[in-house]
Formats: C-alpha cells, sequence, structure tokens
C-alpha cells in the first residue's frame, strides 16, 4: 500500500540524495539516538493519523501500522551506519520533514481506502 506507491520510492530516493547528511557525527551527548527519533517520530505521527480518522477499521489500522513498521526498517536499513549515533539538530529536522512527507502518504492511503 505505502510501501509499494510511487510516492515512497519518490521519498527513498529523495532521502538517498540526502544521505551525506548522515555523515556528520553529532558532538551532543544526548542518549537518544537516530534510532529513537525516527520510531518516536513514526509512532507519533501514526497517532496522529489514528486520532484524525478515528472510524478506521481494526484490520486496517493494523495494515498501516505494519507499513509503518516498512518504513523504520527502511530507513535503519538505509541509515544503518548513523543508526545507534545520536542525531544532530539538522539531521532531526531532515528526519521531521521527511516523516512528514512518509505521514501526508498515509493520509493518501487513507482517502483511497475510504
Amino acid at each position: 500500500m505505502v510501501v509499494e506507491s510511487e510516492g515512497y520510492h519518490a521519498l527513498i530516493e529523495y532521502f538517498t540524495e540526502h544521505l551525506s547528511l548522515f555523515e556528520t557525527v553529532s558532538s551532543d551527548v544526548s542518549t537518544d539516538t537516530v534510532e529513537d527519533v525516527v520510531t518516536d517520530m513514526i509512532a507519533t505521527n501514526l497517532m496522529v493519523v489514528f486520532s484524525q480518522n478515528p472510524d478506521l477499521e481494526s484490520d486496517f489500522r493494523f495494515m498501516l501500522m505494519r507499513e509503518a513498521d516498512a518504513v523504520v526498517d527502511d530507513l535503519s536499513e538505509v541509515l544503518a551506519g548513523a543508526w545507534r549515533r545520536c542525531p544532530t539538530n539538522e539531521q532531526v529536522t531532515f528526519l521531521e520533514d521527511y516523516i512528514g512527507l512518509v505521514k501526508n502518504l498515509f493520509d493518501s492511503a487513507i482517502g483511497l481506502h475510504n
């Protein structure tokens, strides 16, 4: 559904074009890793999707959760080298924007489903 869409593949391409952003190592001493940030952002955005669409059937909700897990898996694969590192502010900002675009794909999938 979402991860098989042309829009998602275009977002992956966009992400890889900006992959060099994740070569920078943060000097921050935060305990949050890129993994923590991505997981939190995906979960938060998924909860927003669910709260905006309270009438979604449970089967469709579970399908969206599996899709969200697939997005996290894809990002962990693409960001393998940076996954366990503390992100820079620039990396967090990029991830916020990127995951916002992913949320738009989820919103579109719901629109097509309804």
